[in-house]
């Protein structure tokens, strides 16, 4: 083997030598990569604003992949946990789906019953009422007799909301308030006494109306006095 022969098997070897070590190299990358990052694991992310107190549902959100060790615990890696549950705040598109985000939509009390009835857009507190919030229900009645003057009650003080429908458009013409065309479902939580209540307006009250009560600490707003459930022009000093 003369000179020039070996030098090339020499070159041969340093260039297998080199690529041996790229090769290392790469690897050893790859390895620390995976080291940090580890495996994934499915989470899920919001595509959709999603107002306080509405229900969840599955295509508000869309599946994702990340890294199982910069998942947070509270991730929600299971879309079946939001059956039946409500968002606490708005959710923002892009945000990632966490089980502090959601809670169990309101339950009914022993003794309560659900009750849905249609409310006039525009009486309804303007969208501002949600699941979970506290209304005063009141009705308005024209006078029993010619000449007598209406009456606004309370019907119901205190009343918990547990679910708001859409807005939906309605036929002005066949329904009790001809003013509106565009009503939203509400579901009351109510004892059995204010369910009749409710029920009695609905049919036979000229306007059904809601007042959003704000919360107090002891829970529950106060009942109002015996003499104020009831209102008419007439006796107004």
């Amino acid at each position: 083997m003369n000179s020039r022969q070996r030098r090339g098997v020499v070159l041969l070897l340093l260039s297998v030598l080199c690529a041996l070590g790229a090769f290392a190299g790469v690897l050893a990358v790859i390895s620390d990569v995976n080291s940090k990052v580890g495996p994934e694991t499915t989470a899920y992310r919001v595509t959709k604003d999603v107002e306080p107190y509405a229900p969840l549902r599955a295509d508000q959100f869309e599946k994702i992949s990340m890294p199982k060790r910069w998942l947070p615990e509270t991730a929600v890696t299971d879309l079946s946990r939001i059956e039946g549950r409500i968002a606490v705040t708005r959710l923002r598109p892009g945000s990632l789906l966490q089980s502090d985000m959601i809670v169990q939509r309101p339950a009914l009390k022993p003794g309560e019953q659900e009750i849905a009835i249609m409310i006039d857009a525009a009486t309804g507190v303007a969208g501002k009422i949600n699941a979970g919030a506290t209304v005063n229900i009141y009705a308005t009645f024209a006078g029993d007799k010619k000449g007598e003057p209406g009456q606004s009650r309370l019907l119901v003080a205190g009343a918990r909301v547990i679910d708001v429908g859409k807005l939906t458009a309605i036929d002005a013409r066949s329904d009790r308030v001809d003013r509106a065309t565009e009503a939203v479902p509400i579901t009351f939580a109510l004892s059995a006494k204010d369910t009749q209540r409710v029920a009695y307006a609905e049919s036979f009250a000229e306007h059904v109306r809601l007042a959003l009560v704000a919360p107090t600490a002891a829970g529950a707003p106060p009942a109002p006095a015996p003499g104020d459930r009831t209102y008419t022009l007439d006796k107004d000093k």
